[in-house]
């Protein structure tokens, strides 16, 4: 059975703006933590056997040259809000790829297992439009459409039940918790930690002052 190809539209703000939440805790490693959580998010979806590619909507020339040295397909941010970024970001990936799949996965996800995210997609793939609600059970970590399908992601706030409104079909699906795992808090990081993060987070990490979590030798 042929597997159903798909581009993953990645989302990432500049620098200033990026987890604004954990500037206390991070301190002057803030900005270098949202780059490196980017980084590990996007190499973990090109690792994934259904995606074909990862196009990386930006604004900020930092994070998009690292993350096109990684293989990202790197549009510029049209800077009118997330969802307009998204539907920016999915009109290029059906210019690339007009018979694949389109998703949407947040850029805040340093834990994700390629694996788990290709159960996603894989469970994904049997619906119109289909969304992972993210740990909390309030917002959306992934959002994605069939090929030919409208493309209308509903993210912000509590867009669980926006997408839920919208038609799509909420996947619940057992041993996908790195693709539920956003880090917007210190206790977001901390739980991300404990589900095991890559080298390039975990660097950053290692090195914050107090330390994160209890016995991270930086």
């Amino acid at each position: 059975m042929q597997l159903t190809r798909w581009t993953l539209v990645v989302p990432v703000k500049t620098i200033i703006r990026a987890k604004t939440r954990l500037a206390g805790a991070a301190g002057p490693y803030r900005a270098e933590l949202a780059v490196a959580i980017a980084c590990d998010t996007v190499s973990a979806a090109l690792s994934c056997p259904r995606v074909g590619r990862v196009i990386v909507v930006t604004a900020d020339p930092v994070p998009a040259e690292r993350l096109a040295a990684l293989g990202a397909h790197v549009v510029t941010d049209p800077d009118r809000g997330l969802n307009t970024a998204l539907r920016f970001g999915a009109a290029e990936a059906v210019r690339l790829a007009p018979d694949g799949a389109v998703g949407a996965l947040q850029a805040d996800l340093p834990a994700l297992r390629p694996a788990e995210l290709d159960l996603v997609l894989a469970a994904a793939a049997e619906f119109d439009q289909a969304f992972v609600p993210d740990a909390a059970d309030v917002g959306t970590t992934f959002y994605g459409v069939r090929p030919g399908v409208s493309f209308e992601p509903r993210f912000g706030g509590e867009s669980k039940a926006r997408h839920l409104s919208g038609g799509a079909k909420e996947l619940t699906l057992d041993g996908v918790a790195s693709v539920r795992r956003d880090v917007d808090t210190v206790e977001d990081l901390r739980d991300a930690l404990a589900l095991g993060l890559p080298p390039t987070t975990l660097s950053v990490v290692a090195r914050i002052r107090p330390p994160i979590a209890p016995g991270l030798v930086g």
